[in-house]
C-alpha cells in the first residue's frame, strides 16, 4: 500500500482533456522537446487503486495508454503519436521506511535528489542510483539505474528488494500485485524484470522497495549503504587547441586502460569518473572525477590517477580540486541541459580499451568542421562492485565492462534536428563500423543500456550487424522477460517501440 493510500482521503483523481488549461504543461513536461504527446486525456493519480481504476476503464475503452513519472525518457516512449491516455504518476513522491517489509519504500515519481536527501537525514543511508537529481525513480530503477556510488555498491537494482506493481489481467482488469526477491516468492520473475527490464513493460510501478541482500537486524540505518561524508571532485580540462590526433589517442587510451588494468583495485572503489569528450567546437576535453574524499589519502591517490590519464601526453592541464560534503555535492548537481531541451542518445558497454583505430574514427567526428552543435562521447567509469553480480541475477546482464558510453548531442532548433541526427548517426554508425554500426556483444563491446534507449537500434539502417535491438539491450535474458511478459501483462497493455514483445 502506498503511504498516500493511509491518508483518510487522499486526492481525486484529476482527468484532464485538450480543452483544460493544465493540458499544455502535462502533455509537455518531458525531458526531450523532440516529442510532444498529444493524448486525448491525462490521469493524474496519486494512489495504486486510482491506477487500477484508471486502468481498467482505458483498457474495457480500447484505449493505448502509457505512464509518465519522472519524465525523462530519451525517447518517444510516453510522448507516442499512439498514445491515447496518459497515466501521469508525478503526485507519487513518498519516500519512507516500510516497517512490514522491512525496506525503504519509493514512489515511482520522486526524483534521485529526494530519495537521497530523505535517506540520508533521516536514516544516514544512501542508494547507488543516478547522478542526476531531477531524474524520477520509475524509469531509472526499472532499467537497472548506476552512478557515482555503483562501482563501490552496485547498482540501484542490486538492493532492490520489492516491486509493488499495477498489472493487468487476461480479463482486463487492473489489479496491485507485490513481487520480491524471496526465493519463495510467487511473484519472484515479476520482481527480476524489473531488476533492468526498462520501464513501461509489465505494469505501473506504485512503489519500490529497497533493502541491501544480507543486511540483518530491524535498525533501518543498518540496511543501505552509507554514503561518503564528503566528495573530492577534481576537474581536469584539456584545449582542443592542443589536442592533435597523437595526444587525443594517448587520452583516451590512458583513461581507458587505467580501469582495465586497475579497476578492481579496492583503494579506488569509490571512483567515479567521467572522461567528456566534447566537439572541437565547445574549446575543451574535459576529466570530472569525484572521489570517497574522507580518506586520509584521498588527495594522493587522485593525484595519481590524474598523472596515470595524462601520462605522456605532454601537455599541463587545467586541474581544480573542489571538496565538499556529500549531499551538498549529490543533489546540488545541475545536469539538465538548460534551454537546449531537444536531443538524441546512443549508448554502449566497454570491455576493453578501443584500439587507436577505433579512437581516430571518434576523434574525426569531435573535430568536423561542419558540425558546430554540441555533442559529446561521455566514457563513464564502470565495473568494481557491479561486476560481482552475475549476469543473470538481476535482468541487467553486462556484467563484466570496464566503460560505459553515453553518446550525445543537445540542440534548441527544430530547424537543427537533422544536422544533429545526422552528425550522431552517423558518428555512431562508424565508431561500431567493424560490427554493423552497432555495439555488438563481443570481446570488445556488451551491448546498449536501456535506460538510454534508441531507436536506430531497431532500424535496419543504421543497425546492419544482423543482431536484434532485443539482444544489444537484454542479452540472453530477452527471453525471460518475454514469459515474465505473457504471465504480467497476456495483452500486451504496456507498450512501446522498444517495448518487450509477448512470446
Amino acid at each position: 500500500m502506498s503511504q498516500n493510500e493511509h491518508d483518510i482521503s487522499p486526492p481525486k483523481v484529476k482527468t484532464v482533456g485538450a480543452d483544460d488549461p493544465r493540458y499544455d504543461e502535462l502533455v509537455s513536461r518531458g525531458f526531450n522537446a523532440r516529442f510532444v504527446a498529444a493524448p486525448e486525456r491525462v490521469h493524474v493519480v496519486h494512489t495504486p487503486r486510482q491506477i487500477a481504476d484508471v486502468l481498467t476503464a482505458a483498457v474495457k475503452a480500447g484505449k493505448q495508454i502509457t505512464v509518465r513519472s519522472g519524465g525523462h525518457c530519451f525517447e518517444n516512449f510516453v510522448d507516442n503519436d499512439d498514445v491515447q491516455e496518459i497515466i501521469d504518476t508525478s503526485p507519487m513522491r513518498a519516500v519512507y521506511f516500510d516497517k512490514k517489509h522491512r525496506a525503504f519504500a519509493v514512489e515511482p515519481a520522486a526524483t534521485l535528489g529526494e530519495v537521497y536527501r530523505t535517506l540520508f537525514y533521516e536514516w544516514g543511508v544512501t542508494l547507488p542510483g543516478g547522478v542526476c537529481p531531477q531524474v524520477g525513480v520509475g524509469g531509472h530503477v526499472a532499467g537497472g539505474g548506476y552512478g557515482p556510488l555503483s562501482r563501490r555498491d552496485g547498482t540501484i537494482v542490486d538492493h532492490l528488494y520489492g516491486v509493488e506493481v499495477v498489472v493487468v489481467d487476461r480479463s482486463g482488469r487492473a489489479r496491485t500485485v507485490t513481487a520480491t526477491r524471496r526465493p519463495d516468492d510467487p511473484n519472484r520473475e515479476l520482481w527480476w524484470a524489473h531488476t533492468g527490464g526498462g520501464g513501461g513493460n509489465f505494469g505501473i510501478v506504485t512503489r519500490y522497495l529497497f533493502r541491501t541482500p544480507g543486511a540483518g537486524g530491524d535498525d533501518p540505518s543498518n540496511l543501505l549503504p552509507k554514503p561518503p561524508t564528503k566528495l573530492r571532485t577534481t576537474f581536469v580540462t584539456w584545449a582542443w587547441a592542443d589536442l592533435d590526433l597523437e595526444k587525443f589517442t594517448r587520452l583516451v587510451t590512458n583513461f581507458q586502460r587505467w580501469y582495465e588494468e586497475n579497476g578492481d583495485d579496492p583503494r579506488y572503489g569509490s571512483l567515479y569518473s567521467t572522461l567528456h569528450l566534447n566537439t572541437h567546437a565547445t574549446g575543451t576535453v574535459s576529466l570530472e572525477a569525484r572521489f570517497d574524499g574522507g580518506r586520509s589519502d584521498a588527495g594522493k591517490l587522485i593525484d595519481q590517477y590524474v598523472m596515470a590519464v595524462n601520462e605522456q601526453m605532454g601537455l599541463q592541464p587545467s586541474v581544480e580540486h573542489q571538496e565538499e560534503l556529500w549531499l551538498q555535492a549529490t543533489i546540488g548537481a545541475r545536469y539538465d541541459t538548460g534551454g537546449y531541451d531537444r536531443s538524441k542518445s546512443k549508448s554502449a558497454y566497454i570491455r576493453r580499451a578501443w584500439t587507436p583505430e577505433r579512437i581516430a574514427v571518434v576523434h574525426k567526428h569531435l573535430t568536423d568542421q561542419r558540425f558546430d552543435g554540441w555533442g559529446a562521447v561521455d566514457l563513464y567509469s564502470y565495473g568494481g562492485k557491479i561486476n560481482t553480480v552475475a549476469s543473470d541475477a538481476t535482468a541487467l546482464p553486462q556484467r563484466d565492462s570496464i566503460l560505459k558510453s553515453w553518446i550525445s548531442a543537445t540542440w534548441k532548433d527544430p530547424a537543427l534536428d537533422d544536422q544533429h541526427l545526422n552528425w550522431m548517426r552517423e558518428m555512431y554508425r562508424d565508431i561500431f563500423g567493424d560490427t554493423g554500426g552497432v555495439p555488438v556483444p563481443n570481446d570488445d563491446h556488451d551491448g546498449c543500456y536501456i535506460n538510454y534507449p534508441d531507436l536506430d537500434m531497431a532500424d535496419p539502417r543504421w543497425n546492419t550487424s544482423g543482431v536484434p535491438w532485443q539482444t544489444l539491450y537484454y542479452k540472453d535474458g530477452y527471453r525471460r522477460l518475454q514469459r515474465v511478459k505473457a504471465e504480467w501483462d497476456p495483452r500486451g497493455v504496456f507498450r512501446h517501440p522498444l517495448s518487450v514483445q509477448l512470446p
